[in-house]
């Protein structure tokens, strides 16, 4: 048999995978995890909000299209309901990794979120 305190530090060890593990699975699933302010957005992406308030024509030509949330990180809507928009990143030649997608109504969305990481993660956007 182990000494107590043996038992005690492997309980310990236990206890903190759990938690570990815990968190982690809420931070993939947790839509209100991390927000940003927009005005602490980059500048290019507050650009791409107000172009989304503005309605299209859109610089990029994917931008507006469905975004099918399959990360599962956002909400879960109807098919549809998402759009994604791209982020200029400046010294990119592609569209790069940022986005903002939102949902609702395309030009008076009912949220929308930013992800600097191409849908790894996300930051809800707070007006």
């Amino acid at each position: 048999m182990l000494p107590r305190s043996a038992r005690r530090y492997a309980a310990s060890l236990v206890a903190a995978a759990i938690v570990a593990v815990a968190t982690a699975a809420c931070a993939r699933t947790s839509t209100d995890a991390a927000s940003i302010a927009a005005v602490e957005l980059p500048g290019e992406a507050r650009e791409t909000l107000a172009n989304i308030r503005r309605g299209p024509p859109f610089p990029y030509e994917r931008d507006g299209v469905s975004f099918g949330n399959r990360e599962r990180l956002l909400p879960s809507r109807p098919r549809g309901y998402y759009r994604e928009y791209t982020v200029r990143t400046p010294g990119e030649r592609t569209r790069g990794a940022r986005r903002i997608v939102c949902g609702g109504a395309s030009t008076a969305p009912d949220a929308c979120w930013y992800t600097g990481d191409h849908y790894r993660s996300f930051a809800r956007i707070v007006e």
